[in-house]
Formats: C-alpha cells, structure tokens, sequence
C-alpha cells in the first residue's frame, strides 16, 4: 500500500555563521517539520565541523 501524504515536510537547515566566516564548505542537515504546527521557517542549534561549535541554522527556501 502507498503511504499517505500528511502534513510533514523535509526542510534543508544551513549555518548562519558559515556564511560569514569566509571559509570554503557550507554546513547543512536534512530534517522534517509538521508543517500545520509550525508554519514559520525551523531554527536549531547544530554542530557545524568547519567551525568545530554549535551554531544557529536556519531553514532555506
């Protein structure tokens, strides 16, 4: 049987400091939100490698 389709999505999460830093490489995680409970754009703290620390990454697109 096919899955049925729900409301949760898969968001791509990229590093707001990465961008800054001017280091080549981006630091990006895949996850999935609910998109009915949370309409607006998914912040988390994650560990970025390049930068060796947690920092803030914000759902594009």
């Amino acid at each position: 049987m096919a899955k049925k389709k729900g409301s949760r999505v898969q968001v791509i999460l990229e590093c707001t400091e990465h961008k800054t830093s001017g280091l080549p490489g981006t630091s990006r995680y895949v996850s999935t939100k609910n998109k009915k409970n949370t309409p607006e754009r998914l912040e988390l703290k994650k560990f970025n490698a390049i930068l060796k620390k947690y920092t803030v990454h914000k759902e594009i697109k």
